[in-house]
């Protein structure tokens, strides 16, 4: 055991950790590596070039004539996927802390070196980027030794292109990051940080073990769930899955179980051995938040049960994603999911299409309000279609956040009138270094879901970072804002808004959605109301078709009757007929500006 080593890679996102990780792996001679960022395997992560999964691999590594087992997990860095870093960090004893030495310190860099800090890792600072042009190793050096009090000879200068650096990182972790600590001869407790579903072999859990050891065919008890399942095959998480007999403590590894139902692999659960079991599970992780709520409904509602099936699939490798069933009037049957930002909400969507094949509607994000009626008593909810009569509310409560920005001196004027336009208050402000300025804001989450982040990375191009926590429930005064169209509300559209935005988002709302509606054979009116009270009007004209081109010339007479003939008509259309309401304009809402 003491020549094991567990450690994780953290840092703010385009900070170079995939590309250092394959260096790491290519200097262990672990693959050979052929393209970039080997330990991203999905194709949307290489599209978009970010890490969306945390990836664990083993490597081995001679150091002075002794071998020493490695286990890396590359992280990503985006604040929509911390919940991935946190899983992470708790199956690690330290972690490389990787800077960009041609940007510096950036909030999610504090933000997830706070998160190992609270579990006690040992953390190795790395100034990545250092063969760059315009890099600033001697100013963000002294940024890290601010942040973390160490000393300048502990930072090491790398760079995940060139390879340099990559020796010292290997013997820093093999010398400074603490061996796991556990007894080998006890009952057996091992962590589940990850799981995958495979088609062919059920799902496969990963897991670190923290005390005893497991052997190939043994019986075994997931803790919380209270199932049994033998372990058909163990082993280590290499490139592939490289199977072993045994997994002593302090190894990371897998194992297969036949298990078919996803609902039966939580993460954060204990294994242990079903002769000999442990006392108590370990203190598995927190359960996650989430922060935004949208409805997803299947477009033919008799995929209804595969997209349950697909969900709880993705929900395996995806912990931080929730879901319950609802129903709308406008979308049928579907489920109101819970993500940790809009990136991870347009993520799902992309990944429900692309590894299951399913084509989904979105409803406009919204965030959990507290709603207090006239008694005191308190309900949560989530989607403001299920929001009590406006006249039995008492107040209404919505979460706020601490945001921490980070940006040059020259954007906080553009950043701070950002932030006030999004009901944001200033807390307070610290220079982080001669010309780097970190803003603390307390704001309503409502605000920042949409489009905040968007807005930020522009106006500041692209310099400004960007972190935030939930801290509380506070009282506002907030309407609920119904779209109607021809007099029938369209759930799936209807939201929450302060009453200062009211009437300027129905109006931009009512615009938006004239744009977008295609022309029917009948008028469609669009209105946004408040209660019973309309505040906006568009109205989609309808398709005519000229009924009076066969009358040449004639009594007037003649052609009024016709065109009467065509308005009972059109009477009767728009009594019968229904407005199909396109996915775009459930977007567009998104992008009202």
């Amino acid at each position: 055991m003491k020549n094991i080593r567990n450690f994780c890679i953290i840092a703010h996102i385009d900070h170079g950790k995939s590309t250092l990780a394959d260096r790491l792996l290519e200097r262990t001679e672990t693959i050979q590596v052929t393209g970039g960022q080997m330990l991203d395997d999905m194709d949307l992560e290489r599209e978009r070039g970010i890490t969306i999964k945390s990836h664990a691999i083993q490597m081995e590594y001679v150091l002075d004539g002794e071998t020493y087992i490695l286990n890396l997990i590359d992280t990503p860095g985006h604040v929509d996927f911390s919940y991935e870093v946190s899983r992470s960090i708790a199956a690690c004893e330290g972690c490389l802390l990787v800077v960009d030495s041609t940007q510096g310190v950036q909030a999610q860099t504090i933000s997830n070196l706070y998160m190992a800090i609270e579990n006690d890792l040992e953390i190795i600072p790395v100034l990545n980027k250092c063969d760059m042009v315009n890099s600033m190793p001697e100013e963000v050096e002294d940024e890290i030794i601010d942040l973390l009090g160490c000393k300048r000879e502990e930072i090491i200068r790398a760079s995940g292109r060139t390879g340099q650096g990559v020796d010292e990182i290997l013997r820093a972790v093999v010398e400074r990051i603490p061996h796991p600590v556990g007894d080998e001869d006890a009952p057996l407790q091992a962590l589940i940080f990850d799981s995958v579903f495979n088609s062919f072999r059920g799902i496969i859990a990963y897991f670190k073990i923290v005390n005893g050891s497991i052997r190939e065919g043994e019986e075994v008890l997931f803790v919380n769930t209270k199932k049994k399942y033998t372990a058909d095959e163990i082993g280590v998480l290499k490139m592939e899955l490289s199977s072993r007999k045994t997994l002593h403590c302090g190894d990371v590894g897998y194992i297969v179980s036949g298990i078919k139902t996803a609902t039966e692999v939580k993460v954060g659960d204990t294994i242990t051995s079903l002769t000999n079991p442990c006392k108590e599970a370990i203190a598995g992780f927190e359960e996650v938040k989430p922060m935004v709520f949208a409805g997803v409904y299947p477009i033919e509602t008799e995929d209804f049960e595969q997209l349950r099936t697909s969900l709880e699939k993705l929900q395996l490798n995806d912990a931080s994603l929730t879901f319950q069933p609802e129903s709308s009037v406008a979308l049928g049957f579907g489920f109101r999911c819970g993500f940790l930002g809009l990136l991870h909400m347009e993520i799902v969507q992309e990944r429900l299409d692309r590894e299951f094949n399913m084509n989904v509607i979105t409803t406009v994000p919204n965030v959990s309000y507290h709603i207090f009626d006239k008694h005191g008593d308190m309900k949560e909810v989530h989607n403001p279609a299920g929001m009590p009569e406006a006249t039995e509310i008492d107040h209404i409560e919505e979460p706020y956040i601490r945001a921490s920005i980070i940006t040059k001196t020259d954007y906080i004027g553009a950043i701070m009138t950002l932030c006030l336009g999004k009901r944001g208050e200033l807390m307070k402000q610290e220079y982080v270094s001669g010309d780097r300025v970190e803003l603390y804001y307390d704001m309503p989450l409502a605000e920042i879901v949409i489009d905040f982040y968007d807005k930020l990375k522009s106006i500041s191009k692209g310099y400004a970072s960007f972190d935030y926590h939930p801290i509380e429930f506070r009282p506002s005064k907030l309407v609920k804002l119904d779209i109607l169209l021809n007099g029938e509300p369209v759930d799936a559209l209807s939201t929450l808004t302060h009453v200062d935005n009211s009437v300027y988002f129905g109006r931009r709302m009512c615009e938006k959605l004239k744009e977008l509606l295609p022309r029917q054979q009948f008028d469609i009116a669009i209105q946004a109301a408040i209660g019973a009270k309309i505040i906006a009007r568009e109205t989609v004209k309808q398709v005519r078709k000229d009924v009076t081109a066969k009358c040449y010339g004639g009594d007037i007479s003649r052609k009024r009757k016709l065109l009467e003939k065509q308005k009972r008509g059109k009477k009767r259309m728009k009594e019968i007929g229904n407005v199909q309401v396109p996915q775009k304009a459930f977007l567009a809402v998104l992008k009202l500006d």
